[in-house]
């Protein structure tokens, strides 16, 4: 599999060749430094982390990023030149970097879509709780949104020489990292920061946007079932898929209900699959739960949209 680190040292994510540590990237490399492991593999004597498992399996958090960097992952067989960018989350605090970041390229690029892998800034790079107020706020700099457009950015630069139609680029994210997807989807009109070279003259407006189990949708509101007023909609904004399990704590059934509802009110595409039982963040590993099968609907739609053959 060819994978290019475009932004940064894609290791400084302090955990390298092993699955069961769990360290923060509190440290990166100066430019032109790669951290190299040990080890050709897990560690012998290496030790299960504690805390939460997901279908089994721990995994890795990534926190503390101020050097956001992108990583392109190459099809594996037939080439649809679809690209998604993927967007792990993590509450913009920290970043679910395997469960919600490179275990989604891995199936992305078995259906011949490129993946780009978007390690955004965190932490505090999205809404972020006020204790006076008692509500999420936005942020004073939109960080996350700002990482997010310029990866569209250079994504359309390049393109051609990364065998991608410029017309076929989406978005995918999970819990925050859906929060992101609708903040990109409704904020493409003017960047987020001053332009910094021909990759900002590109359009920042992905051709589509798939939120898996969204948060952050219903903040800043007075009614549960009204869509976050920083998100606004309209009809220009890109074909939409939702997925949500209807006994998520983290992120109630209501957030995917508002933003599909606005969604629809607006004319813009857009298809929801609520399930009765997945809980929150568990990505794309397998249970006995019907919710495990969402990659084939994800599937089924970008054919139904016209990314990809049906």
């Amino acid at each position: 599999m060819k994978i290019l680190n475009l932004l940064g040292v894609v290791f400084g994510v302090g955990f390298i060749g092993n699955p069961l540590t769990a360290q923060t990237n509190v440290w990166q490399p100066a430019p032109g430094h790669v951290q190299i492991s040990l080890w050709p593999g897990t560690p012998p004597d290496a030790q299960p982390i504690a805390g939460p498992l997901v279908a089994g399996k721990p995994w890795v958090l990534v926190d503390n990023v101020s050097q956001p960097t992108m990583t392109v992952y190459s099809p594996t067989g037939t080439n649809t030149r679809v690209a998604v960018i993927v967007f792990p989350g993590g509450g913009y605090h920290e970043l679910a970097m395997d469960l919600e970041g490179t275990e989604i390229c891995d199936w992305l690029t078995a259906q011949g879509i490129t993946a780009v892998l978007l390690k955004y800034r965190v932490p505090d790079s999205g809404p972020n709780w006020d204790s006076q107020l008692k509500q999420h706020v936005e942020p004073k700099a939109p960080l996350a949104l700002e990482d997010a457009q310029r990866t569209i950015g250079l994504v359309r630069l390049h393109a051609a020489a990364w065998h991608i139609d410029a017309h076929k680029i989406g978005v995918i994210g999970f819990s925050a990292g859906g929060h992101l997807v609708a903040n990109l989807s409704t904020h493409f009109d003017q960047r987020a920061y001053p332009a910094v070279d021909a990759a900002d003259k590109k359009s920042c407006r992905p051709d589509f946007g798939i939120a898996i189990y969204p948060g952050h949708m219903t903040e800043n509101t007075t009614n549960e079932f009204d869509l976050n007023p920083t998100l606004p909609v309209t009809r220009h904004t890109p074909p939409q898929f939702i997925l949500q399990a209807e006994n998520d704590h983290v992120d109630g059934v209501e957030q995917a209900l508002v933003y599909y509802i606005a969604l629809k009110n607006a004319e813009v595409p857009a298809e929801l699959h609520l399930y009765a039982e997945g809980g929150h963040a568990f990505g794309l590993r397998r249970t006995k739960l019907p919710i495990s099968e969402w990659p084939q609907l994800v599937d089924k739609w970008l054919g139904t949209i016209g990314m990809t053959a049906e």
